[in-house]
């Protein structure tokens, strides 16, 4: 086998959950029970990464959400792949924004940095469980302070 463009696309954990997904409905439809050694082989690739993506920030995406996501980040000078880490990743915090932007400290401000994180934080969805936790600790923290 020869590999011809090795960098053809790059794939969002979005778009590798709807595809993965999309085959496992199909599957389920098609209602085939006679499987190969190999066939089984990519149920089990296809069941460990289902299963590890569906506990990222992805599973809470939409095809809107990424569109407008990828319109917002036009205005940041940021590499394909630093853009991809950011819609997958969804960081919360200043330090996971250093962890993703290769030499974030020299291209971004403090402002520019603080911008990123409003706008992953304001259009990507986050967990809404998780969401509801932090502002009900940010309630209690207010009333502790009062």
């Amino acid at each position: 086998m020869e590999v011809k463009d090795a960098n053809a696309a790059l794939l969002s954990n979005f778009e590798v959950f709807q595809l993965l997904t999309d085959l496992k409905q199909q599957r389920k439809e098609s209602g085939k029970n006679k499987q190969s050694s190999g066939q089984q082989n990519l149920n089990t690739i296809m069941y460990e990464t289902l299963k590890y993506i569906s506990k990222t920030p992805c599973r809470y995406q939409s095809p809107e959400t990424v569109r407008d996501f990828l319109v917002a980040m036009k205005g940041h000078k940021l590499t394909k792949a630093e853009k991809l880490q950011l819609l997958n990743h969804r960081p919360v915090t200043a330090v996971e924004i250093q962890l993703m932007v290769e030499e974030s400290e020299e291209r971004l401000t403090e402002e520019q940095i603080e911008s990123l994180l409003q706008t992953v934080t304001s259009i990507l969805p986050g967990d809404p469980e998780e969401q509801q936790r932090d502002s009900a600790m940010a309630t209690e923290d207010k009333g502790d302070q009062a």
